[in-house]
């Protein structure tokens, strides 16, 4: 049964936010609901959902750019719902949203503490790409 993909509504900001919690997405340093927010109120991002027929959403992605890279945050389908191919759904269409802005690469990083999804990501046509990430802190965290 395939999803609706549409971009996400500010009355979706709190069953997209549950959805990230029960997929163990969401860390203690992240407002995942100022991350819908933020993501929403860009041109260069966005939120998808993914709908079933009984309108419940039971897939997400954050997807954004820097007019060079596409990248994906939040990737998520509903645990009571994985294997059916909600999740690479909503890959797909966040590949897609990117593509129709010009961003011919897409990127995402996946916590040291989330492994298991790497198969996942590989089976989608994704490859570890070693790098040396780097990040410092603008603001610490709450």
């Amino acid at each position: 049964m395939p999803l609706a993909i549409r971009s996400a509504s500010s009355e979706d900001e709190e069953p997209v936010v549950a959805l990230w919690r029960a997929c163990g997405l969401v860390v203690s340093y992240n407002d995942p609901a100022a991350d819908f927010r933020f993501a929403r109120a860009k041109t260069s991002s966005d939120v998808l959902v993914g709908v079933d027929r009984s309108g419940q959403i039971r897939g997400s992605v954050m997807v954004g750019h820097d007019g060079h890279r596409g990248w994906l945050y939040y990737l998520a389908s509903h645990p009571d719902t994985r294997g059916v191919g909600f999740g690479r759904e909503m890959a797909l269409a966040a590949e897609e949203w990117l593509r129709e802005r010009g961003v011919v690469k897409a990127q995402l990083l996946v916590r040291e503490t989330n492994t298991g999804v790497v198969s996942f990501y590989e089976r989608l046509g994704y490859e570890v790409a070693p790098r040396v990430l780097m990040s410092k802190w603008l603001t610490p965290p709450a």
